[in-house]
């Protein structure tokens, strides 16, 4: 058998087949830490351990590869009382060590031992001072303190001494911690026991070979069948409890289904006796002038009769030849004519509203012509209001449910109306004033139908056919809705005469104002009560305000960093304005001041602002973050609130009152918001809207915004759907006619008259109309 010599002084012979090794003294070396040069020992035989300086082989014939040990492991005490536990229970241990057993310790005696309790904290002694983590590959030190092999041979390529006492140290004088390893190995073995659960030390203990009698499986099992026993009935139990849960929970729900039908069925009942009884009433009312007007006219027949007798030669005023069975004839023709004409006039209770809207908007613009047919055929024989309520009723069909949510809410919110009412007889009262929600639904079934379609009453083009650059970003009326003005990419805003345009049939409109632009222009806002002032926003973020009357540029901000795409004159202040950047800057202006007065930093790009018309204290901004922040200017620390939804950025924000906001986004959604509450009111859908400014404007009762498929859509507020949609063509650039679009084209911005059904709006080729609401 082959021998090494130890280096290092040598004197001691290892052999890796031998089961005896000889120590010289000088090759002991305590386990405790050294500290200023002074030994502290544990105080048992434990605590000396093997220093073999003399060759890399173990007495079991491995070489000293490291051991890996897991982190949290149990302290040294743990171990010891583990050492002690086995040592108690010799002879059994050893018996069981013989027939291949593991731990040495039967399960009852496991279980009364408590081995496997919960895991003790980690004992500093197994701590490597360099890393304060549990050692892993103990080395020992030629003066005795233990260190992790990988953070004291890091610590030696840096410096030569030893990390705890700083005494010389080099690589040679390093020596592998046997026991050490051993304690940390038992110490991490015994950390996973402890950590397991009862079932997996019975399971353990049995694969490794624990001798149990046959009395104690008899035991075992009757205590593992009643186990599973409990184990099954307390999993039924709570199965059918969570079923019994389910169940219950879907009764509750479809009861609260059925007691809202039942309670929309009551609405429904009495609104139908209602309705009923108001046509029964009209009908009532239609006999009764029909018959005035029939008295009426054989009254008139009768007054007749003496003066046509009295004629010399009693000649009848038809001719000789057809006597009194041709007045008698006319007679007849005449009352058929009559009940006739008061069956049409009866039949005008039902008759569109839009042509009372055109009537009235004429009425302001006696030049405009108004009554234009229906873009529908006729049938043969019916009139054309007959046509028109069928048209009606499909409208109506078309967005049935959304006009049955609007009834159900209407209902519901009387309902509560009338609960904080409190008093027996309001119902009926409702009922008798309208108040039951039944006239605010007629309302808005009235709105919903009013319109159908948009048409062209006038048109002016700006751009040039052959070059695309035309888009017009904004256009807006000014304060009296005399003038409108436009600016985009040409860098010039245009001033233009409503009534002009509207009257004059001319192939090319003239401006009454023509100002240019040192950049492109992104915003205009008309000042509201000083009629000549106009303020513009522009791409090198200057934010301009321009007297119409003198062509020239009042005040000029400059303190936007990037493009502002925003700006607006609020309508309670008229000194004060606000503006929204690229830069994510809100600044709010005042004329006459130079700087901004407020600076508020959204944090993400502006692409819109709005003034609350109610007061000038509240802001509403758009911004690529998807959100709405809605600030009071009064404490600007923090938004009043955040409404978000949307999935793309919000390109435009529009107030219909002082407590309705409509906003637009590039995910192709409008939605209205409730901003004294907080809440959303409704989506929008129907257009397409994903990278493009398409415009968007409110009135009273209508949203109108572009699209990317060159379409103007108006929605009514009550509904999610738009109501009339009108196609914007493509003119051919060598006729100059308008053709189908090729779908490179977009509406680029719109502007509602005030609360009339007129419009204007403009595309990507600089083409501007005026749209009525038909």
């Amino acid at each position: 058998m082959g021998s090494s010599e130890a280096g290092g002084g040598g004197g001691s012979s290892l052999s890796p087949h031998s089961s005896s090794v000889k120590i010289l003294p000088r090759q002991l070396f305590p386990l405790g830490r050294r500290r200023r040069g002074r030994v502290q020992q544990s105080g048992s035989p434990s605590s000396f351990v093997l220093s073999s300086s003399m060759t890399t082989n173990c007495s079991d014939g491995s070489l000293l590869a490291p051991t890996q040990t897991p982190t949290q492991v149990p302290s040294l005490s743990c171990v010891k009382t583990e050492l002690m536990t086995t040592e108690c229970y010799g002879e059994e241990s050893e018996r069981n060590r013989r027939g291949g057993g593991g731990t040495g310790i039967s399960p009852t005696r496991m279980l009364m031992t408590g081995a496997w309790a919960g895991g003790t904290p980690v004992d500093k002694d197994f701590l490597c001072p360099i890393c304060m983590s549990t050692m892993k590959d103990a080395f020992l030190t030629a003066c005795g303190h233990s260190f992790c092999y990988t953070c004291i041979t890091t610590h030696l390529r840096n410096k030569r001494n030893c990390p705890a006492c700083l005494q010389f140290l080099t690589h040679d004088q390093l020596y592998p911690n046997f026991l050490l390893n051993k304690l940390l190995k038992k110490a991490s073995g015994l950390s996973l026991i402890s950590n397991a659960s009862p079932t997996e030390h019975l399971r353990l203990a049995l694969e490794q070979g624990a001798e149990v009698s046959v009395k104690e499986l008899d035991a075992l099992l009757g205590l593992l069948a009643e186990k599973k026993r409990k184990a099954e009935q307390e999993e039924a139990e709570a199965n059918m409890e969570i079923l019994l849960e389910f169940l219950q929970h879907s009764k509750q729900q479809k009861l609260a289904k059925l007691n809202e039908l039942q309670e929309e069925l009551v609405f429904l009942k009495n609104d139908i006796s209602l309705v009923e009884r108001k046509r029964q009433e009209l009908q009532k009312l239609r006999d009764r002038s029909t018959v005035r007007m029939r008295l009426a006219a054989e009254a008139g027949r009768a007054a007749q009769d003496p003066l046509s007798g009295s004629k010399p030669g009693g000649a009848s005023p038809v001719g000789p030849s057809r006597g009194g069975q041709g007045g008698a004839a006319g007679g007849q023709m005449k009352k058929g004519k009559l009940e006739s004409g008061v069956e049409g006039g009866m039949a005008m209770v039902g008759i569109n509203h839009g042509s009372l809207a055109r009537a009235g908007d004429a009425m302001h613009h006696p030049g405009v012509v108004t009554d234009v047919p229906l873009t529908m055929t006729e049938p043969a024989g019916v009139p054309s209001a007959a046509v028109a309520n069928i048209a009606k009723k499909k409208r109506v069909f078309e967005q049935f449910e959304d006009l049955q949510e609007a009834y159900i809410q209407k209902k519901r919110k009387m309902k509560h109306v009338v609960s904080q009412r409190g008093t027996v007889g309001s119902e009926a009262h409702c009922q008798d004033d309208g108040w039951n929600g039944l006239d605010e639904f007629q309302n808005v079934l009235n709105g919903f139908t009013r319109y159908s379609r948009l048409r062209v009453i006038a048109e002016l083009r700006q751009g040039d056919l052959f070059h695309s650059s035309n888009i017009v970003s904004s256009i807006e009326f000014d304060r009296d809705d005399e003038l409108f003005a436009t600016a985009g990419v040409s860098r010039r805003i245009k001033v233009f005469e409503f009534a002009t345009v509207v009257n004059e049939l001319a192939d090319v409109h003239c401006p009454v104002v023509d100002m240019s632009t040192r950049s492109k222009l992104s915003c205009l806002s008309w000042n509201k009560y000083i009629k000549s002032h106009i303020a513009s926003s522009d791409y090198e973020g200057i934010v301009t305000i321009w007297d119409v009357n003198t062509c020239s540029s009042i005040n000029e901000y400059e303190e936007h960093e990037k493009r502002a795409w925003s700006v607006d004159f609020s309508r309670t202040e008229p000194t004060n304005l606000v503006s929204g950047s690229d830069d994510g800057k809100v600044k709010v202006w005042c004329t006459r001041q130079e700087n901004s007065v407020i600076n508020i930093d959204v944090r993400a790009n502006i692409c819109c602002v709005k003034y609350n018309p109610g007061s000038s204290n509240f802001v509403a901004v758009g911004s690529a973050d998807h959100h709405i922040h809605y600030y009071d200017l009064r404490n600007t620390s923090a938004a009043l609130h955040v409404f978000s939804g949307y999935k793309k950025a919000v390109s435009y924000v529009k107030f219909i009152s002082s407590t309705e906001l409509a906003s637009a986004s590039t995910d192709s959604t409008l939605r209205l918001w409730d901003v004294k509450e907080s809440r959303l009111i409704r989506t929008f859908r129907g257009h397409k809207n994903e990278k493009n400014f398409v415009g968007l404007t409110v009135n009273n009762e209508y949203l109108a915004c572009g699209s990317e498929t060159n379409e103007v859509n108006v929605y009514y507020k009550a509904m999610s759907k738009p109501v009339a949609v009108h196609k914007f063509g493509s003119p051919d650039p060598a006729t100059g006619e308008e053709s189908d679009d090729d779908g490179a084209h977009f509406i680029s911005s719109v502007c509602w008259k005030s609360d009339s059904p007129t419009m204007l709006a403009a595309n990507s080729q600089g083409t501007i109309k005026v749209l009525l609401m038909a």
